[in-house]
Parts: structure tokens; sequence; C-alpha cells
């Protein structure tokens, strides 16, 4: 519970300044500009750090790494609500998302160290996902409600979570040592960050220059992870086991889900005529739904297999996101909105759990925060991705609403290819044959 509530922070934090945006702006005079870099400069900074936090976390202790960075989120949130200027604002969200990038690989490892490989991490990876999945839509809903009041509550809002975790942590987190013994890739941390940082960068301010330069860093980044005898990630943990198809997977879901969402928002206010509020409550019906799907994704992985319920799962998430292709200028909440959100949220809550136990499956202790990294930062990618491309294509329509169908479309075949990915990808292997004696 305690990690889990950490990790509820992380995602909640992405959604929490959407509504909260137009506010913020009338009360402070600020440019678009400034309150579009409230939302991407935390996103810029979660994916970019996500990376070098995982094995920040393997090297220096992740106990140690979860309660110095939480502590970080709590004063820059705390920060943010008290300042009245947009950049200093700006500058606290780039620091809450370097600190969620070192909190989540952290939270993530110390889970897959503390319970053994099987149905009981099974369970626990359950219960962390449904708290990053659903910390996404609690945000929505949070925002709406708290910004009817005053925009400083999105702020204050993770403080006092935030410092009930702080004090409880060090009770019930195990304090024996989780460092791993070697030295440090400073020119892979250099490069795979940077590379991430300019990647994110582009996609969100389509600065299309920065992505020709991320792609650069990346390529070295592969180069220098070759040669190096302590790399920062080691090239083999690709193919250890379902490492990289899981990684693969994830990066389609969130580029579904998470740019399906931010589509979804949109239509229901600016089509539908949906106020904040009214929106951030129709979301409440899927969120019920993601909790109730992840509380069985355990009991179906045991029994189905990693393979068949995250590709079940993310086919059932693109269903959802297709029959919002039934609803037209003045769609109905109860007969069309809503059976798509619970279908989605089904969906979403099967997927999501069996990617993350896939993503750290069959690999020591001392790799679980760089794979507990991996798996976070193909989330944060496709999540840039998916809005990206989304937003992109909503302009290929003669009309708005053909716009809004154009981009339900790809969202679905998003679901789709993640759910042939982890079809092939995480299929059930049979064991390799002993040795002779």
């Amino acid at each position: 519970m305690v990690l889990c509530a950490a990790v509820f922070l992380d995602s909640m934090d992405l959604s929490l300044m959407g509504v909260a945006l137009p506010a913020i702006g009338r009360d402070l005079s600020l440019p678009e500009s400034v309150l579009q870099w409230l939302m991407s400069g935390y996103a810029v900074a979660y994916g970019g750090f996500l990376l070098l936090g995982g094995r920040i976390a393997d090297l220096f202790g992740r106990r140690r790494v979860f309660l110095l960075s939480l502590a970080v989120f709590a004063v820059a949130s705390l920060a943010g609500g008290l300042l009245s200027a947009g950049w200093p604002l700006v500058v606290t969200r780039v620091i809450k998302g370097l600190a969620a990038a070192l909190t989540a690989p952290a939270a993530l490892s110390l889970i897959t160290t503390t319970f053994a490989e099987g149905p009981r991490r099974n369970r626990a990876l359950g219960v962390y996902s449904l708290a990053g999945a659903t910390g996404y839509t609690a945000g929505l809903i949070a925002s709406g409600l708290l910004t009817e009041i005053s925009w400083r509550l999105v702020f204050f809002l993770p403080v006092p979570v935030a410092a009930v975790v702080l004090l409880v942590s060090p009770l019930v987190l195990p304090s024996g040592s989780s460092r791993e013994r070697g030295g440090f890739d400073g020119a892979g941390a250099v490069t795979v960050t940077g590379g991430v940082l300019l990647l994110v960068f582009a996609l969100t301010e389509r600065a299309w220059p920065a992505g020709v330069v991320a792609v650069l860093l990346l390529a070295a980044f592969v180069l220098i992870e070759r040669r190096r005898p302590a790399p920062l990630v080691p090239l083999e943990v690709f193919r250890s086991g379902t490492v990289g198809p899981a990684n693969l997977a994830a990066l389609a879901w969130a580029c579904a889900t998470i740019g399906w969402q931010f589509v979804a928002v949109l239509y229901l206010q600016r089509v539908l005529g949906h106020t904040p509020l009214t929106t951030g409550l129709g979301i409440v019906p899927m969120g019920l739904a993601i909790v109730v799907s992840a509380n069985l994704a355990g009991r179906l992985i045991a029994r189905w297999g990693l393979g068949r319920v995250a590709s079940a799962g993310m086919l059932v998430q693109g269903a959802g996101i297709l029959l919002f292709l039934r609803a037209g200028a003045d769609g109905d909440y109860l007969t069309v909105l809503l059976p798509a959100l619970v279908v989605h949220g089904i969906g979403n809550g099967l997927s999501f759990p069996s990617l993350n136990i896939a993503a750290v499956a069959g690999l020591p202790d001392e790799r679980q925060g760089l794979a507990s990294g991996l798996v976070t930062s193909s989330v944060q990618i496709g999540a840039g991705i998916g809005v990206a491309v989304l937003a992109a294509v909503m302009t290929l329509g003669d009309t708005p609403l053909a716009g809004y169908r154009i981009a339900f479309l790809t969202a679905g075949g998003f679901s789709v290819l993640g759910a042939l990915i982890a079809a092939y990808g995480l299929r059930r292997r049979r064991p390799a044959p002993l040795p002779t004696a």
C-alpha cells in the first residue's frame, strides 16, 4: 500500500494539470506557451530520467532512493501551490517529474525484490498496476473538483499523501542493503537521458530537429553500451525472457490508452459540451472497471498465462475505444459513452498488470530497478507518441467530428498492434532441456 500510494501520486500528477490550466492562466495572466510547459515539463522530466532512475535505485539502494525522491516530490508540490509566477511554477513541475522518475522504478523494484516470482508477485504487481492506472483517472476527477474551489489545491493535493507515506515507509520497508556493486556508466547515462528527453520534447512540441538529435543520441547510446564493461543498460536484458516484447507492448498500450484519453476528454468538452466537473465524474465508471478487472488479472494470468491475458485485455481495451465511433455530435452518455468507458476499463485493467509482470520476469534482483525503469519509460514514451500522433490525425478530418473519429480509429489500431505483440512475444515457452550429466 505504501509503495502503491507513491506510484498513484506519480500517475495522478500527469493528469491533474489538464483541467486547472485555464484557471491558472486567468489568475496569473500567463501566456499559452507557459501553460503548456506546466504539462510537458513534468512529462519530459519523467520520461527522460526513468532509465537513469532505475539504475540509481540499483546502485545506491532502493529504499533510500524511494524516500529521498518522494520527499523532493512533496516539497516541490508544496512550493508550486505557494508560487504566483509562471516559470517558477514550471520549474517545480520539472523537479516533480524528475522525482517521479526516481520514485517509480525504486517502488516497483522494491516490490519485485520483496515477492518471489510467482503468484504472490503477480498479485502484488497487479495492485501496483491498478494504482498507476487509476491514478491518471483520479487526477482528472480531482482536478475538476478542486479547480472549482482553487487551482492551488491541485498543487497541494499530493502533499499530505506523500507526508503519510514518508512517515510510514521507515516502519514497513525493508532496511537491508539492496545496492549492486559495480561502476556507473556516465556516458551511457548522458546519451540515453538526453536522447529520451529530446524525444519526448520533440513529440510534445513537434520539434522535429530535436527528434533527429534524439535518434543520434540513442544510436550513440547503443554503441556505448556494447563496449562498456559495466553498462547502464546491458543490452542482453532485452533478450531475457519476455522483457523485450513486454516493453514494446507497453509502448503500444500507452499510445492507445493515454492517447485515447487525451482525445476523449477533448471530445466530451468541445463536442458534447460537458464541463470539466461532469467530464471527470463521467470517467468514474471506467476507473471502477479498472479496479475490478485488475483485481482479477492475477488469477487469470495464473490460469491462462501472461500472453493470453495481455493480448485479450488489449483487444477488449481497443473495442472500448472503437465503441466511441458510435457517438456523434450528441452522443448519449448512458447508451453510448458509458458502455465504451466500461469496456475500455476492463481491458485496461487486464492488460497493464500483465505487461508489468512480463517486463520484470526472469531477471535477478540486481536488475529489477533497471527493468522497472525500462517498462515505466516505455509507457511514458508511448504516452508522448500517442498524444502527438492522435493530435496530428485529428486535423485530417473534413469536420472536427470526423477528426475525432480518425483519432479513435488510430488509437484502436495501437491497441490491436499491442495485442499482436503480446500474443506472440509473451506466449508461454517450453523450458529448455536439461544438459546431460
